[in-house]
């Protein structure tokens, strides 16, 4: 019996104007019929890239070759465009995106959306696919379907808008689904409810599954087999369980030692220094080699060959027994705040309430996001506010920050109600870190211009010395002076979510919001940035409001957490004991929702 997905020696490369791109080298694939491949790596790994050059999204000036790239049985290469869009993309091969924003219409309402390819196709009829679209929206936890068909995609949240992307993917009920970061903008309970329903569709239909995701927890609960890119190269490919338990390659090594772990001691991440490369040519040596903590001089002088590690799990590495790795990077060095420390934020019974109304003559509709909240910041401290989406925990951190107004209630900076103070008094006290730093950095300006503008807005003229607290920021942040002229669009995830961080940090505030500042980051990127916000904790005595949803996260930097629902706290205490003891039955849900993998010295040790 064919294989469902078959493609051997895939190869990528895009046009530049100084040269050609080798995104995707020699990649191979081979899926059955209800089986589900986790793709992991960093940013620029060419995970994508392989995802898109299945679905024919490449870029125009991209250049493909591959030995074989067979669907069902059908050689994609050799198909027409008119026969791959009409049998192939929708009810053959399904990809949901990793950012619903940019493939949701913003014009046209979710039902349209839903419902216009399988009416289109002649799948459905309009009623059908109504009732269909409704169903799907239900299932991926979309609160009121019925209701949210009239809406448009800003009208909803980030998670909501993914869960659509996910209903709208199924609608065409597709014989293989690409799913890229599916689940990054989910709480941990939506995001349990989603892989649930995508495990149980898999079963039903036997539809297969390339799921592509940073969050190794979620790959190695979710596949079945693993396949790790690096610089455009399958390093090492094989079952889910003997890639990530028993890795050969020193970079799976150095992912794993990466990840926050729910259990043990927090400690300083192993994060993996330095950068994913472009790879302009064919590579004469190992590519991860400048960047390895066993390389040797054999390692640059040949690309090193797949071999076999244990029956069907290959590696490319020319260590036969590569050393283990430490399991421990150190503890952390910022101390947690005596449990009195003076509060130098609190919100004192803060009520927000939103009027919306349906359509231009329907009835006004009332939202309660916040209902009698009051919770204390302590300085020097990390607080974690966790909760499902919709919980109230950004409309707090707005509120917070001075950028929204508390139907009732009062926030107090210091004592002092922030109602009466000054925008500039404000900056000066607490500044955010958003959750998408691309959206957050004005991509026309420089990094320094980008960085000083804080010190503009708060009338600090003088371009000298400007200049010299934007480096003494980009120092602090561990960003290279050499990326003073450059854009964001120039840099890595993690280095722009370090110039955002840098900007909140030039006119030294005593309060970051940080609203999911790493959910968006792979493993590394995010070790790299929870190290650092332990580095400037135990520097300056930063105080940290961190918005999550990951679990793992919460209890690798926070002191103490709150759990909020339906706009109130319904749990409060130290981070080690509410995810280890919690007390309210929805904060055992959301600890238990979490996905778990749980690396050891062991796990390391039977790795040799």
């Amino acid at each position: 019996m064919n294989p469902l997905l078959k493609i051997t020696n895939l190869n990528v490369g895009i046009r530049l104007p100084h040269g050609e791109l080798s995104a995707v080298r020699d990649a191979s694939i081979t899926l059955e019929k209800g089986q589900s491949l986790g793709i992991v790596g960093e940013s620029g790994s060419g995970k994508s890239m392989t995802a898109l050059s299945l679905m024919r999204l490449l870029p125009r000036s991209a250049r493909l070759v591959a030995d074989c790239m067979e669907f069902d049985g059908t050689d994609l290469q050799q198909m027409t465009e008119d026969r791959f869009a009409s049998t192939v993309s929708g009810p053959g091969i399904g990809m949901i995106f990793q950012e619903p924003m940019t493939s949701l219409n913003p014009v046209y309402t979710i039902g349209r959306q839903m419902t216009e390819a399988a009416v289109w196709r002649g799948m459905l009829t309009a009623q059908a696919a109504r009732s269909k679209a409704v169903a799907l929206l239900d299932r991926v936890g979309i609160p009121d379907p019925e209701v949210r068909m009239s809406q448009y995609p800003h009208q909803m949240s980030g998670g909501q808008r993914q869960r659509v992307m996910i209903a709208m993917t199924l609608m065409l009920d597709p014989k293989l689904l690409i799913a890229d970061e599916p689940t990054t903008a989910l709480d941990v309970t939506v995001q349990a409810q989603i892989l649930d329903l995508l495990d149980d569709l898999r079963r039903e239909r036997e539809m297969g599954m390339i799921l592509i995701s940073h969050d190794l927890a979620v790959v190695a609960q979710r596949t079945d087999a693993v396949a790790v890119m690096y610089g455009g190269e399958m390093i090492e490919r094989g079952s889910a369980v003997s890639v990530l338990r028993k890795p050969a390659h020193p970079y799976t090594q150095s992912l794993l030692k990466a990840i926050p772990q729910l259990s043990g001691k927090p400690g300083r991440l192993g994060a993996i220094p330095g950068l994913v490369p472009s790879i302009m040519k064919d590579p004469k040596s190992c590519i991860f080699a400048p960047r390895c903590p066993h390389a040797f001089p054999l390692c640059v002088e040949k690309r090193p060959e797949l071999r076999s590690h244990d029956p069907g799990h290959v590696c490319r590495c020319v260590l036969n027994d590569p050393p283990s790795i430490k399991s421990s990077f150190g503890p952390l060095r910022a101390a947690a705040p005596e449990p009195h420390t003076d509060a130098v934020m609190s919100a004192r019974d803060v009520t927000r309430v939103f009027s919306t109304k349906r359509g231009l003559f329907g009835p006004k509709r009332d939202t309660r996001a916040l209902d009698g909240l009051s919770i204390d910041l302590r300085k020097g401290e990390t607080l974690a506010l966790i909760g499902e989406s919709g919980s109230g925990k950004s409309t707090l951190a707005r509120i917070m920050l001075g950028l929204d107004h508390p139907t009732s209630g009062e926030v107090f900076m210091r004592g002092r109600p922030v109602a009466g103070l000054s925008v500039k008094e404000r900056a000066h006290f607490v500044q955010p870190v958003f959750q998408d730093p691309y959206s957050s950095l004005n991509p026309r300006r420089r990094l320094a211009e980008i960085i000083a503008r804080p010190l503009e807005l708060s009338g600090h003229r003088n371009s000298a010395a400007n200049a010299k607290v934007v480096r003494e920021a980009m120092e602090l942040v561990r960003l290279p002076q050499r990326l003073l002229n450059a854009f964001p669009s120039q840099l890595s995830g993690g280095q722009r979510q370090r110039v955002a961080i840098a900007r909140a940090l030039v006119t030294r505030p005593e309060v970051l919001v940080c609203d999911e500042p790493t959910s968006a980051l792979d493993v590394s990127i995010q070790a790299q940035i929870l190290n650092l916000l332990d580095d400037l904790k135990a520097e300056m005595g930063l105080t940290c409001l961190f918005i999550t949803h990951d679990m793992a996260v919460v209890h690798q930097i926070a002191d103490r957490v709150v759990v909020m629902l339906d706009g109130r706290m319904v749990e409060e205490g130290p981070a080690q004991h509410v995810l280890t003891h919690p007390e309210n039955e929805y904060t055992r849900r959301l600890v238990a929702a979490a996905p778990r993998f749980e690396i050891t010295a062991h796990d390391m040790e039977t790795a040799q």
